[in-house]
């Protein structure tokens, strides 16, 4: 299994209070990896869905664009921080999206302050929780990029 799932924080906080939390809000268990780049965190937890454990990789956001051009706007841009969120017991896509989505569902209730957005293979949009609007689950095939603007502007942070 290839596939990632993501989920990205925007926050005010520096991204090492975003780890603090993370690892409270979750029960994460530090790894150590030699290869870790700087700004990067390695994490573990028991899987919320399943049998299994689950690894986290956090680090700040790489992949959105401070100011993009109108065809190459991205729901992620404005987000502080990723997480990437892997199932290591299963090789079963749907079961990591299913334990992804769980983890998100977690930290939209338990910091009402933080906007998220859970992703799929770095493209497609799986879901969004906005302070102030709440959670929206996307139709499939929903991408994060340009165009399908108009079905997440106004549940991301733009």
């Amino acid at each position: 299994m290839s596939t990632t799932d993501d989920i990205f924080l925007a926050s005010s906080g520096s991204l090492e209070s975003m780890v603090a939390w993370l690892s409270a809000a979750l029960r994460l268990r530090s790894l150590e990896d030699p290869d870790l780049k700087e700004g990067e965190y390695l994490f573990s937890a028991d899987a919320r869905t399943g049998e299994g454990e689950v690894v986290f990789v956090v680090e700040p956001n790489g992949y959105g664009s401070i100011d993009p051009e109108p065809e190459d706007v991205s729901a992620i841009d404005r987000y502080t921080a990723a997480v990437e969120v892997r199932l290591v017991s299963a090789k079963d896509e749907e079961a990591q999206a299913a334990e992804a989505r769980a983890v998100f569902d977690e930290l939209a209730a338990g910091r009402p302050e933080v906007a998220i957005v859970l992703s799929h293979n770095l493209s497609g949009l799986i879901a969004a929780y906005l302070p102030g609007a709440g959670v929206r689950t996307f139709p499939p095939d929903t991408t994060l990029d340009a165009p399908d603007v108009e079905l997440w502007r106004g549940w991301v942070v733009c």
